[in-house]
């Protein structure tokens, strides 16, 4: 029996359901890619297509437990019992106050965990509709705030703490030899095993309730996870190895990566005459491009700050004038988006034909209802759909993440790097084929687990809308509102994902392909531990303690910058209780909102 009476709530709910799973995807998934992304091996556009199959996969098959932790572990059931319209209320407002904070701080760069604001925001919802002792706020099996927030301590520490032993294996077996190329090489079978036995046994072991896979035995689950990961070890030590011994050791330039599927006969490929060698791509997080403003037009070589410039005779003015003269970090800041935006204006794409149309059809003056105002806003909604859905596509996220030149950020993170030893890119860029595997299998076990965060409460919506009966602890979660989430994370991820991705990665630590092949694989071993015992955990937190824990490896504090790792746990501890009181307030205001009701013939009389 469906509530028709409450079609407008299943509406707005289903709405910010979507807007969580899209802010889940700018924020959370765009941190995890982020270490790919910094380290050059993938390139941001790679990762929109690896993080949409993956994350897809990832929740499909994996993702009903852990939505049921946060729909039905915070509350108890009885607390809506008779009531399904109160709890879909409920649902409704704590998926309106998460999504608009975690929104809120996308808009403005400040990563948070979009996982713990929505438990704080349906804790808040449960305070304001049944009172702080309904609410469970001790371990409950595991399943009660207590167990969940143990996470916000505990998941960035174990992350680490994989993350530098996997990076000190690669180190102390590669790193630190004396020609560690051929060691890169010939230990990379053990690492795609590491990779492939992590992402099988997330998938077999775990499974799905309704693949039934965790019913099974455990030597069949021994089996195939084994015989997975064995497999795709013994597959890329027969055609990997050999295609990275031509590329890498001997150097062969005529090895292209369609080759791999000759696998031994490149042993035995000989080498061309002419003297040219192969190069591989250059891993350096700081790449500076001598001719990066020779093609720009006159008036984008000026900086944009309203300072005259400096004459030739510098040497015969003050130091104190030649200060005053210097522009401002906001003006830094500003000619450096001056320069990426000429640099759209310049490209033949949709992207630059929508920046053009801006720039030449700017609002005149007056006020927007004028009829000329609103004929030139209607001409410019197209251009920023347009730029909205494509502006990441070309966002330079390396020079946003190791910053500016001459601003205060920007030597910050020129002493971090200077703490950071820097590795052959011969052996880096063996790494580079690893870090897409766990970087995959981090963006599973984040389909995997954080699918969670926004179907739970959805799924809660809408079996008490469609069935007129509150939720009840075993309700399934329909594989197509999965599937609608994952969607929506995929979205968030390849138009909004830059935001928080210019402010990750390198901007906490020095990352090459080595360091964030480990980083990705201690955050996604992490996550699958607490997946599995149906424990909530924010796999930003997780790779966030990976990336602390690997660049500790240096050898020396300097090598981390805290700074950054102190603004995100302030942000981290702060997403608590704002989302709660949000989520609260919003749930009181309207759950005792005064009720107009019409006056009846029999109330008039009565009152008369």
């Amino acid at each position: 029996m469906y509530l028709h009476q409450y079609d407008y709530v299943f509406a707005i709910g289903t709405l910010f359901a979507m807007l969580d799973a899209f802010n889940n995807g700018a924020n959370d998934v765009a941190n995890s890619w982020a270490t790919s992304v910094s380290s050059r091996s993938i390139s941001y556009r790679q990762a929109m297509v690896l993080g949409t199959i993956f994350e897809f996969v990832g929740a499909i098959a994996v993702g009903a437990r852990t939505a049921d932790t946060i729909k039905n572990g915070i509350i108890p059931n009885d607390v809506f019992k008779d009531n399904p319209g109160v709890q879909m209320l409920a649902f409704t407002c704590a998926l309106a106050a998460a999504s608009s904070w975690v929104m809120w701080c996308t808009k403005n760069s400040a990563h948070v965990s979009s996982t713990y604001s929505l438990i704080s925001a349906v804790a808040g919802v449960g305070v304001a509709t049944a009172g702080a002792s309904k609410v469970q706020w001790g371990w409950n099996d595991g399943k009660g705030l207590g167990a969940i927030f143990a996470g916000l301590g505990m998941a960035p520490a174990i992350s680490g703490c994989f993350a530098a032993i996997i990076f000190s294996l690669i180190k102390y077996t590669v790193h630190v030899r004396r020609n560690p190329i051929p060691w890169a090489v010939w230990t990379a079978p053990f690492f795609f095993l590491v990779a492939a036995t992590v992402c099988t046994v997330s998938i077999v072991y775990k499974g799905s309730p309704s693949l039934g896979l965790s019913k099974k035995p455990a030597w069949y689950v021994a089996a195939v996870t084994m015989g997975t990961g064995g497999g795709v070890c013994l597959l890329s030590a027969i055609f990997f190895v050999p295609f990275l011994h031509a590329r890498v050791i001997r150097k062969d330039p005529s090895v292209k990566w369609w080759m791999v599927i000759q696998g031994p006969l490149l042993f035995n490929r000989p080498m061309p005459t002419d003297s040219e060698v192969s190069t591989v791509p250059n891993y350096a997080v700081v790449q500076h491009d001598d001719d990066e403003d020779t093609h720009l037009p006159i008036d984008e070589k000026e900086p944009r700050t309203g300072v005259a410039s400096i004459p030739s005779s510098t040497e015969e003015r003050s130091v104190e004038k030649l200060e005053a003269n210097q522009p401002s970090y906001r003006e830094l800041m500003d000619q450096s988006e001056a320069r990426h935006n000429a640099k759209l204006l310049r490209s033949r794409g949709p992207i630059g034909w929508a920046m053009r149309l801006l720039r030449d059809n700017p609002l005149g003056p007056g006020e927007i209802y004028e009829v000329r105002n609103m004929i030139i806003t209607l001409k410019r909604i197209p251009a920023h759909i347009t730029v909205a859905l494509l502006y990441g596509f070309h966002y330079d996220i390396h020079s946003a993440q190791s910053g500016n030149e001459g601003t205060p950020e920007g030597e910050r993170m020129k002493r971090v790097y200077a703490n950071a030893a820097k590795y052959p890119n011969e052996v880096e860029h063996t790494y580079s084929f690893i870090q897409i595997i766990t970087a995959c299998t981090a963006s599973f076990a984040h389909g995997a687990n954080d699918i969670g965060n926004s179907v739970g409460p959805w799924a809660a919506i809408y079996s008490a809308w469609s069935t007129g009966d509150y939720v009840g602890a075993k309700s399934p979660v329909p594989i197509w509102q999965l599937a609608v989430m994952a969607g929506c994370i995929s979205i968030g991820l390849c138009t909004y994902g830059y935001n928080i991705m210019k402010v990750m990665g390198n901007k906490i630590t020095y990352h090459s392909p080595s360091r964030g092949s480990s980083m990705e694989m201690g955050a996604a071993i992490t996550v699958l531990v607490f997946s599995q015992y149906s424990l909530p955990v924010s796999t930003s937190m997780c790779i966030t303690g990976a990336t602390v824990g690997v660049g500790l490896c240096n050898g020396t504090l300097k090598a981390v910058n805290f700074q950054r790792v102190g603004l995100l746990l302030f942000a981290w501890i702060m997403t608590i209780p704002i989302a709660g009181t949000l989520a609260g307030c919003l749930m009181g205001i309207v759950l005792n909102a005064p009720h107009w009701l019409p006056i009846t013939a029999t109330a008039a009389t009565a009152a008369a």
